[in-house]
């Protein structure tokens, strides 16, 4: 091809143009500041941005738009929601211990490490099976009286896992245990629903949305609190300080909108690319692995390990594919991907992964085209691998 293919729509997605149109009266015509409620500028801003709230928790089942709070992104959703918790329960609560999966988001683990070493929390890792789908038996022993939070991602941003909320909320409940939810790689792509967790984190830029803006659901009935992790004027009902970008809560709104109308016609779609992209790639090249749960996972997100190459290798060899060797924030690490290492009993598939992500705007002729690439390179390089021959 001409043109370079785009295939990492785990790391980020094109604003859909549709999404794209609404935001832009907002820039420049309907500037309104949203928290300016003495003039009609403000309130058409305000109307604006609490249509977007209506928009969002629609889609993700939310009985009220009340519970929705705007953030600048997931990364910050995770750090209010467990930060939040932490700062306004865990004295309260007499409750000591987190509970984290072992292949959540680095801004999760990262958050709780620090909460456990700054707070005197006790932190507890939970095992993923070989498939990528966490160890049930093992949450079920280690949620106790004891336990504050448990916070499972819905879809790993790696290997495309869609994990067991439903079990893990009735073991939450069960035993009176909050239970945050990481679902940017879900909402849009699944059917999520958000009376299943107590808090739930989105992000805009995943679901063909504008960068710079996210969500976090917070249970509203009955009431959940948090702590701010900043201060300010007491935006978003004291829980989350600054002006609203206004065209950015409409962008993630109208993507949320768009989502909910398109997932299934865009899954079955997805669908099919996955099942040739799998069928195509381990029908030539032996001694390949697919990893994640072969049938529980997202349609766009793919994992192989090519056993006797390098991933980075792959990737240089393919300058006209945009495809990544794991999460966008540790790219630029070459260290083995963290998630594979929890997944693989073997240190070099780790290494010799690659993450192909489609979505929205991809053809089938790219997917055509991006298979006989990755058959080709793979090829070549093992050819030359000395741990290959």
């Amino acid at each position: 091809m001409d043109r370079t293919i785009y295939m990492d729509y785990q790391a980020t997605t094109p604003c859909d143009k549709r999404v794209l149109e609404q935001m832009l009266p907002y820039f420049c015509e309907k500037f309104g500041n949203p928290h300016s409620s003495s003039h009609s500028m403000g309130r058409e801003a305000k109307l604006a941005v609490e249509h977007a709230r209506q928009q969002i928790a629609k889609l993700i089942n939310a009985s009220d738009s009340e519970s929705i709070v705007f953030t600048s992104g997931a990364t910050e959703s995770n750090n209010l929601a467990l930060q939040g918790v932490v700062r306004f329960y865990g004295d309260r609560a007499n409750r000591s211990k987190i509970i984290v999966s072992n292949i959540e988001h680095k801004c999760v683990l990262e958050t709780c490490y620090t909460l456990a070493k700054d707070g005197g929390f006790e932190l507890i890792y939970a095992p993923v099976e070989k498939n990528g789908l966490v160890d049930l038996n093992f949450l079920d022993e280690h949620i106790d009286e004891k336990t504050l939070l448990v916070s499972v991602m819905a879809v790993n941003n790696e290997i495309g896992t869609i994990q067991p909320i439903d079990a893990i909320s009735a073991m939450c409940r069960q035993r009176g245990v909050l239970f945050h939810c990481d679902a940017a790689q879900a909402v849009g792509k699944i059917p999520v629903d958000a009376s299943m967790v107590d808090l739930m984190s989105i992000s805009g830029h995943k679901i063909y949305g504008p960068k710079g803006i996210g969500a976090l659901y917070v249970r509203r009935k009955p009431r959940l609190r948090l702590s701010p992790i900043f201060y300010g004027g007491g935006q978003e009902r004291g829980v989350r300080s600054g002006t609203l970008a206004t065209p950015l809560c409409v962008g993630i709104g109208a993507a949320c909108e768009l989502a909910g109308k398109e997932m299934a016609d865009e899954n079955a779609r997805l669908n099919r690319f996955k099942e040739f992209f799998i069928t195509q790639i381990m029908q030539n090249l032996e001694k390949t692995y697919l990893n994640g749960d072969p049938d529980k996972r997202i349609p766009g997100c793919l994992n192989f390990s090519f056993e006797g190459v390098e991933g980075e290798a792959i990737m240089l060899g393919l300058p006209d594919l945009c495809i990544s060797s794991g999460s966008a924030c540790t790219s630029e690490i070459l260290e083995p991907s963290y998630v594979l290492r929890a997944v693989s009993a073997r240190e070099d598939l780790a290494h010799s992964s690659v993450r192909i992500g489609l979505g929205r705007f991809t053809t089938e002729e790219e997917v055509k085209y991006a298979v006989g690439r990755i058959i080709e390179v793979v090829t070549r390089l093992r050819s030359m691998s000395p741990l290959w021959r």
